[in-house]
């Protein structure tokens, strides 16, 4: 008999899901508040039941196919506040919908339950099936604006590469079984390293499988040259979910590729096993993503473009830390995307409540901001300052750590790349902020959050001042993340 408990989290979330729908379904009311607190307060009992029954010494099922590592756990948690975000900056939009609200909550459950059960997958067809949870309720949560043709047109977009990027994944995974006889992370590391060992090579279907997992993956991350659908899909998506996107679906995709090439590839790093050859075809990844995503976020005027490629850009800084593929660099990318959530969760909600308010999200309109709302403008500045790597917030420690960790392991051009590149993102930054502080306007709009919205502003700044300020707490749980692998 299989012991389910350390799946309870997963399984109630998941259950709670068609809860709030069939809530929704039965409410006379049709209030866009009833499945929204419901949606909300299942986050929260989830996130208990992880922390009761996953904390602690890992476990395993099914033979280590499903495992309750801390690595695991550090990025539930940020799938978890991702979602309970999402949501709390979602009542707006989603109150001037006529119908289907419940759906629309229901689907982010869904979604963050396939990434849950993502991060704590070590075995293959697990991982992709968990993949697929994630990304398939994005599709339509991408297009749900239904009378907006941006949105049509996101959703279709999104469906179409998501669908290409989910077959060239598969198509490398399937080599990799066929090379090995098993779907296991563990058991693929140990026949693989025989395999060098006896035959001093891996053989080009090897080389095949790595670079088609790599395209997979990096369409999920928005990686350059696999970002092509980002900003469109990130324009014309509600705002909310464009804020889900950028951080809960990267982080999942994140968790997969750390799996995989730091978990399941870190035997061939070293000089005694075979050339790392993913960790310079990476680092040349990231270097291109870095210099594209904020090159081209410096000519947008539609703030949720200017994210979609300052997105773009960040995913480029993440993969530094994947690139060193050692203890810092694990701890130092799960840090980072903890820290980037709370910036771009916060930057995200104000554009969602600027839109609802005013009805435009060109940058050009947020002049004046700082007049009619200077506590909104504030926080923007501050969730602007911390993408870019000011101190003391959040984002310089983030952005130190990864840079820290690829010169401990010899990427020192790489870091070079990434300090110019920063420099060149504080650019478009700061001009948000100029716009809201230096230039005049006459049609100032005063915006008062509502109460969840409130609620969302205040958790993000204060995660962005906090865990800069204080980030003890989180590194010492990346560390532990970083310690399920063995370098």
């Amino acid at each position: 008999m299989v012991d389910i408990t350390p799946l309870i989290p997963e399984i109630f979330l998941l259950c709670w899901a068609i809860v709030v729908l069939l809530a929704d379904l039965f409410s006379q009311r049709r209030t866009v508040a009833l499945p929204a607190w419901l949606s909300m307060g299942g986050l929260l009992v989830t996130g208990f039941l992880m922390f009761k029954l996953q904390w602690g010494a890992p476990t395993m099922m099914w033979n280590g196919m499903f495992v309750t590592d801390h690595f695991a756990l550090f990025f539930k948690i940020i799938f978890l506040s991702a979602a309970f975000l999402t949501i709390g900056s979602s009542f707006g939009a989603v109150g001037r919908m006529t119908h289907h609200r419940g759906e629309f909550f229901s689907l982010i459950l869904f979604s963050t339950v396939g990434m849950m059960f993502l991060a704590s997958s070590k075995e293959l067809i697990t991982m992709y099936i968990g993949l697929e949870l994630t990304t398939i309720p994005l599709f339509v949560l991408a297009a749900y604006n239904k009378t907006v043709r941006a949105s049509s047109e996101a959703g279709l977009k999104y469906l179409i590469i998501g669908a290409t990027s989910s077959a060239v994944l598969l198509y490398g995974l399937s080599i990799i079984y066929g090379l090995t006889g098993t779907t296991f992370l563990y058991e693929i590391t140990i026949n693989l390293s025989i395999h060098w060992l006896s035959f001093g090579e891996l053989g080009p279907a090897f080389s095949v499988a790595m670079i088609m997992i790599i395209a997979g993956l990096g369409f999920k991350l928005a990686l350059v040259p696999f970002h092509m659908w980002a900003p469109d899909v990130y324009e014309g998506s509600p705002t909310p979910i464009t804020a889900f996107l950028s951080v809960g679906s990267k982080a999942a995709g994140l968790a997969a590729f750390v799996r995989i090439f730091v978990g399941m590839f870190v035997a061939f790093s070293t000089d005694v096993m075979a050339p790392r050859d993913w960790g310079t075809m990476v680092a040349f990844l990231a270097a291109a993503t870095m210099i594209l995503g904020n090159i081209v976020a410096l000519r947008q005027t539609n703030i949720k473009r200017m994210l979609a490629y300052s997105s773009i850009a960040q995913a480029g800084y993440i993969l530094v830390g994947v690139v060193a593929a050692s203890h810092l660099g694990v701890a130092s990318l799960s840090y980072y995307m903890f820290a980037y959530m709370f910036a771009n969760m916060g930057a995200f909600a104000i554009v969602a409540i600027y839109a609802e308010r005013t009805g435009s999200e060109n940058i050009a309109d947020y002049a004046g901001l700082s007049k009619s709302s200077p506590v909104l403008s504030m926080l923007m500045a501050i969730f602007m300052l911390s993408l870019a790597g000011i101190p003391p917030l959040a984002g310089f420690l983030a952005k130190y750590y990864v840079f820290a960790a690829a010169i401990e392991a010899g990427y020192t051009w790489l870091v070079i790349i990434a300090i110019l590149t920063a420099v060149i993102s504080l650019y478009y930054y700061a001009n948000v902020i100029r716009v809201m502080y230096l230039v005049p306007d006459e049609n100032r709009h005063h915006i008062v959050p509502s109460f969840p919205a409130g609620v969302v502003l205040t958790l993000t700044g204060i995660g962005v001042f906090i865990f800069g300020i204080l980030p003890q707490s989180i590194l010492d749980l990346a560390l532990k993340a970083a310690s399920c692998f063995a370098f």
